[in-house]
């Protein structure tokens, strides 16, 4: 299938950058065939560098220094970001593609815009990659290179050799091709969600357990899975109320079927972050000022976070909207994406979970996470969710060489694919050293698996096991510290050939893990600066360093 072409052969992107860019920019300002090119071509004049400027500024510009940054690799998303400082430039939007799966919509970032750009994805609203931030300052662009009318406009150019994911097809990457897929889910039955945590822990993670029988699905250790959520019954009743609606009222769901209001929006529509489509709405039905300012703003600037649909409503108190109009500026409900944490040949025909509640007090209302307080409260074992497996591409799963080493970093639910690795080099009897580096808050109640973890190591599977607990001393004491108190011993498995993952938080742990091992490697090997960036050039470009992080 053909890709259209926003951004020039010139600009300085590899082929997988351009067909990511091509999609989300395509994606985004809505171009259909008959777009006018030359407004396309103003945008991304807009939004890409001149080559020929770019070569003429001084070596050492910000700017210059920015594009360096940016091609660090290990560089988490949240510091690429901010390289801009919130100028729209190559490398704010580059910065989006660095966020290679943030869960928030059934895909990897780069495979969502590419499954739109091929037009095997209609719904342009599930998620924007790099987040509300990259959302507004695309925005700004727009507004200040406006789209001409496409009344007489020529056709785009059309490539066709852009390579592109087809979402519809099965994701399982080993075994059986299955018939199921994000766009086919299969209807599996949950057989567990045991709690993790202790007893006055101020978590609440679940070990979930999902029944595969019957499903033909495969998947390999590394791979995440798509659940599709439903939302909490008290949202839904608290939205209708809020649009004096009635619940049995009849509304068209996202995949064109007749349901009930309170069915649809149980089921099909998100009820999360307000688009800007329902603002603009109900800041036209209202007449108060502040009300109307307040919303108003939120479409310039993006929402509070944390800000739902039923605030928006709640601010708008009084306007007349139907339930038809309301439906109709609500997103679709889109899966969730969660690291498998065990490994299918040792659990069968089973996949498990590793999964934190979410919930929080925000202005007198529990607000919770659609998907894992649907899994660890609102389904009962032998209840019905739809799931779908996800491969992995980036090279985050075990080494090919049994006998290597693995390193792995993964603090909280970050542990989950961790599980996976060693169940699997378990069942494969590899002869491979293994290191794993645990923390959370406190040992007594939030060292999850800690039995599991225990048995691994008599049995010698798991060589080494660091744990780091923040809240149990005076100082608190993270997955990184403990890394550099193994500075020596960490850089002796690097030289054995050992791999490194890391999986979890990226804002803050997997930015610390980096820069700790980037002195590890420094203080360790005696190399020079040069031969320090190479080295981890190396790691990052043979996959023997890998993150998952979101």
């Amino acid at each position: 299938m053909s890709t259209l072409t926003l951004v020039p052969e010139s600009a300085p992107f590899s082929q997988e950058q351009r067909a990511w860019l091509n999609g989300f920019l395509s994606g985004f300002i809505g171009i259909q065939d008959n777009a006018n090119a030359n407004s396309v071509s103003a945008l991304a004049t807009a939004l890409l560098p001149n080559p020929t400027e770019h070569s003429s500024r001084p070596a050492d510009s910000a700017e210059d220094l920015n594009d360096a940054a940016w091609h660090d690799a290990s560089l988490p998303i949240e510091e690429r970001m901010l390289l801009a400082d919130g100028k729209p430039t190559p490398a704010r939007l580059m910065a989006a593609m660095a966020q290679l799966d943030c869960g928030s919509c059934g895909y990897l970032c780069k495979s969502y815009s590419a499954a739109i750009a091929t037009g095997e994805e209609k719904n342009l609203n599930l998620c924007t990659p790099g987040g509300q931030e990259t959302k507004q300052m695309l925005k700004r662009v727009l507004q200040e290179t406006p789209l001409q009318s496409s009344a007489d406009a020529p056709r785009p150019v059309v490539a066709s050799n852009v390579a592109s994911v087809n979402s519809s097809q099965p994701v399982s990457n080993g075994g059986a091709t299955s018939v199921w897929s994000r766009k086919n889910p299969f209807t599996a039955k949950m057989l567990e969600a045991r709690p993790l945590n202790g007893t006055g822990s101020s978590k609440d993670t679940r070990h979930v357990v999902i029944d595969l029988s019957d499903s033909g699905l495969t998947y390999e250790v590394g791979d995440a899975l798509g659940i599709y959520p439903t939302n909490c019954k008290l949202l839904v009743e608290a939205i209708i109320d809020s649009l004096s609606a009635e619940s049995r009222t009849g509304v068209t769901t996202p995949s064109g079927s007749a349901k009930s209001l309170s069915h649809a929006l149980h089921e099909d529509f998100c009820l999360r972050e307000p688009s800007d489509e329902l603002l603009e709405l109900l800041s036209s039905r209202i007449s108060r000022a502040e009300s109307k300012t307040r919303l108003q703003q939120f479409i310039v600037d993006g929402v509070p976070a944390g800000f739902d649909v039923l605030d928006a409503l709640q601010l708008a108190a009084g306007a007349t909207i139907t339930a038809t109009e309301f439906v109709e500026t609500l997103p679709p409900l889109a899966p969730r994406l969660y690291s498998i944490a065990s490994s299918m040949r040792q659990v069968g025909n089973e996949v498990h979970l590793t999964v934190g509640k979410v919930s929080y007090e925000r202005e007198g209302r529990t607000r919770t996470g659609v998907a894992s307080t649907m899994l660890a409260e609102r389904l009962a074992a032998g209840d019905e969710l739809r799931i779908f497996t996800h491969a992995n591409h980036t090279g985050f799963t075990i080494p090919q060489d049994d006998s290597l080493p693995m390193i792995m970093v993964g603090p909280g639910t970050g542990i989950a694919p961790f599980m996976a690795f060693l169940q699997e080099r378990q069942t494969r009897r590899a002869s491979g050293k293994n290191w794993l580096f645990f923390g959370d808050q406190h040992a007594a109640c939030d060292f999850l698996y800690e039995a599991e973890l225990t048995a691994f190591q008599t049995d010698g599977l798991l060589t080494q096991l660091d744990t780091a607990f923040s809240r149990d001393g005076e100082c608190k004491v993270y997955v990184q510290d403990r890394m550099r108190e193994q500075a020596a011993e960490l850089w002796r498995w690097l030289e054995q050939g050992a791999h490194f993952y890391v999986c979890g938080d990226a804002s803050r742990m997997a930015k610390d893990v980096d820069c700790v091992l980037k002195e590890i490697i420094a203080s360790e090997s005696g190399m020079s600066d040069a031969q320090c960036r190479k080295f981890m050039e190396d790691l990052v470009s043979s996959r023997r360093y890998v993150r998952d992080v979101y």
